[in-house]
């Protein structure tokens, strides 16, 4: 019995070490030079064009996740009435509502910051920038159980208007709920 561990862990030595070796050899450029390998292992866009659709691409998706976390509990909870006095779940509400305020906010900026990229995105979306800020203290009240309809239109408009300046530049912005470990990551 004491015979079989040692040769398990041979066998897992030599497979590792042919593979490191298969792929050392597979992964040469023939020069015997490391850094030629290391130079071009991070792809980056080589032309404007490139880089301004990966920023619109960064935009929507940004923008998308805040859009779809703002509304799943945001705005629907507050539609349901979870946020009021003595509504059932009222406090998980609250507690979802400040982490997705936070989380909407973050990526918010995020994707102002993407809009950079692109001339007509980056016009469409400066104007924005005051609001997206305000998003910062409104989440924390969301947090603290203190906001009330007025915040959660504030939510509404902001991410409303990113949605529209994205559309007017051609980056439409639908709704994509983030999922759990994208919200506390």
């Amino acid at each position: 019995m004491s015979r079989s561990v040692p040769l398990r862990r041979l066998f897992g030595a030599l497979l590792l070490s042919c593979s490191l070796l298969l792929g050392a050899t597979a992964c040469g450029d023939g020069g015997g030079g490391a850094g030629t390998a290391s130079s071009s292992a991070s792809p980056s866009p080589s032309t404007s064009a490139q880089k301004q659709k990966f920023a619109k691409t960064r935009f929507v998706a940004n923008a998308g996740l805040a859009a779809g976390a703002a509304y799943q509990w945001i705005v629907k909870p507050y539609r349901a009435g979870k946020f009021t006095k003595g509504a059932d779940g009222r406090t998980v509400a609250t507690v979802k509502a400040g982490v997705a305020g936070a989380f909407a906010y973050n990526r918010l900026k995020a994707a102002a910051a993407n809009a950079e990229g692109d001339p007509l995105l980056a016009k469409a979306v400066a104007p924005l920038a005051a609001g997206i800020d305000s998003l910062k203290d409104v989440a924390t009240r969301m947090g603290k159980g203190q906001a009330g309809a007025g915040d959660v239109g504030v939510f509404e408009s902001v991410i409303g208007s990113v949605k529209e300046a994205g559309k007017s530049a051609g980056a439409e912005v639908r709704n994509k709920v983030p999922s759990a470990s994208q919200l506390t990551g």
